[in-house]
């Protein structure tokens, strides 16, 4: 009978290309996985790894054997999460990965709320940009994912995923408090034409969404600082190095020399908690779900009396 741990590991080389990454992704040595495919081509008598330059590639039959070791996976996955509905207890362990406004603004309170009401759950929190986190929902290396997305440039999800709408999160364009517009009740982004921009690095979710909507505002960006936290930026902006874009789950510290103004038409991302939808009958996935989804409305209900 082939080895469950052991077709783990083939996959993972598969699906990462590389045994170091695929240890990585285990969280295990290299060596670790090398003696689990070493086994298993004992196991199936067949020749699963060669060498390849420096490193190694699959063969032809460990190639077929990885596509199947998919299959099983998540049948194996499925299984799981139908006993564990079937007991109806939120026990185990789950592997969160939120972005960083999110794990700041979200995960604290459902955490505790997680603690209180079910105290035999142990939920282990990771940092992660939502590209990431997508990924590796998808793999199975997190059990669950909180992620964003911006309503005029939504991000696609692979197959075999499901989500849920935490909440939706309005950004305003903040300036220094000396600024010409500062006064302004709201604007069009036109109006800051020539203005310099705080931005997150190249590459995120929120660096190619504010160039893609700033040049549909026949505005060409000019970006002067990079900085992935909404707080950097904001000491930024009050330094009076630019403007940004901030939305409200990213300000819990502005500067009380920065004016945060509305933007005509709104800005809005999307906050979703993300998981696969073969797991998506466990009850700890369910009970993660409700934690965030009370904390997402305490927040929107915070936000609608300030």
């Amino acid at each position: 009978m082939l080895d469950l741990n052991r077709l783990k590991a083939l996959h993972a080389v598969h699906v990462y290309g590389s045994v170091g990454a695929a240890a990585d992704a285990l969280m295990v040595t290299p060596s670790a996985v090398s003696q689990q495919i070493a086994k298993l081509e004992r196991e199936t008598g067949a020749r699963l790894m060669e060498r390849n330059g420096r490193g190694v590639r699959l063969t032809d039959a460990a190639g077929l054997l990885a596509e199947h070791a998919e299959r099983i996976l998540a049948l194996v996955e499925t299984a799981e999460a139908d006993f564990e509905a079937l007991r109806g207890e939120v026990v185990g362990r789950l592997n969160v990965g939120a972005f960083a406004t999110a794990a700041r603004g979200l995960m604290p309170g459902a955490l505790v709320s997680l603690r209180t009401r079910h105290p035999d759950l142990w939920v282990q929190l990771n940092e992660r940009e939502p590209e990431r986190v997508v990924r590796e929902v998808a793999r199975g290396e997190l059990d669950l994912g909180v992620i964003q997305d911006w309503l005029n440039r939504p991000m696609a999800l692979p197959e075999g995923l499901s989500k849920a709408t935490l909440l939706d999160d309005i950004a305003d364009v903040a300036v220094p408090a000396d600024h010409p517009l500062a006064g302004k009740r709201e604007l069009e982004l036109a109006e800051l034409h020539g203005e310099r921009w705080i931005s997150s690095t190249p590459g995120t979710v929120c660096h190619d969404w504010l160039v893609f909507t700033l040049r549909n505002a026949s505005l060409e960006p000019v970006v002067a600082c990079m900085a992935d936290e909404y707080p950097t930026q904001l000491a930024l902006v009050a330094a009076g190095l630019g403007c940004a874009i901030v939305p409200r789950l990213g300000r819990d510290c502005v500067p009380d020399n920065v004016r945060l103004i509305p933007i005509r038409p709104r800005q809005t991302r999307r906050i979703y908690a993300l998981w696969r939808t073969d797991a998506a009958r466990r009850p700890a996935i369910r009970a993660m779900v409700e934690a965030l989804a009370e904390v997402s409305r305490t927040q929107e209900n915070a936000w609608a009396v300030s």
